[in-house]
């Protein structure tokens, strides 16, 4: 076990342990959420679901779906919901990316999702190479391909003034803020640092849904 904010999480090999970087993702959703009320969220690559559990003990969201390509991934993060967090409205859906959520909007969209480019193999710490679960480190060369159809879908399943929160690599923080500026609905992404202060954390709303008469 190990502990993830104020959660004791069970981890195995077929999840990521959340580094600490994850907790200033949540933190910085928290934030965001501060005053708002009913709110819910999705949590896309959930893995042993730290993220969806901490935003469900921790914040004002009375729904969070969390989702994942691996039906192991999810058995772990159901296994965490019952021992940390029992009764958290937290809904486990098996998919990748928006796929399991289709048709659905929600106030916020947070994820963690493997950005570690290919490439990068070889100077990774043998304990994370070896130990760490691949598909939930590398996304193809330069560790944006997870990252694109995130940010390119993410105007269709966020409300009006929703939040997109994604923890990026090292160097990648100005490269999903281009994605973001290119994809049309979402404003002028802002970037956070870790507590290395590395810039690590993305983030950017969805602009006003004009309704029309």
């Amino acid at each position: 076990m190990a502990a993830f904010r104020y959660l004791w999480l069970s981890f195995d090999p077929l999840v990521l342990i959340p580094r600490p970087e994850t907790e200033v993702l949540v933190q910085a959703v928290l934030d965001w959420a501060e005053g708002r009320d009913a709110l819910s969220a999705l949590d896309v690559g959930t893995g042993s679901g730290a993220i969806a559990l901490a935003l469900a003990t921790e914040g004002p969201f009375e729904r969070v779906v969390a989702t994942d390509v691996s039906e192991d991934a999810l058995a772990v993060a159901r296994a965490n919901l019952g021992a940390a967090a029992p009764g958290a409205p937290v809904d486990f859906r098996l998919g990748s990316v928006y796929a399991p959520v289709s048709g659905e909007r929600f106030d916020v969209v947070v994820s963690n999702p493997p950005y570690v480019g290919t490439e990068e193999r070889d100077a990774l710490d043998a304990e994370v190479r070896d130990w760490e679960p691949a598909g939930a480190l590398f996304a193809g060369d330069g560790g944006l391909e997870v990252i694109r159809p995130l940010v390119a879908a993410a105007p269709r399943h966020l409300a009006s003034g929703g939040l997109l929160a994604l923890e990026v690599g090292a160097a990648q923080a100005a490269a999903v803020a281009d994605l973001i500026r290119a994809t049309g609905g979402l404003g002028e992404p802002r970037v956070a640092r870790d507590l290395a202060g590395r810039e690590r954390i993305v983030l950017a709303e969805r602009n006003p849904i004009v309704e029309k008469d």
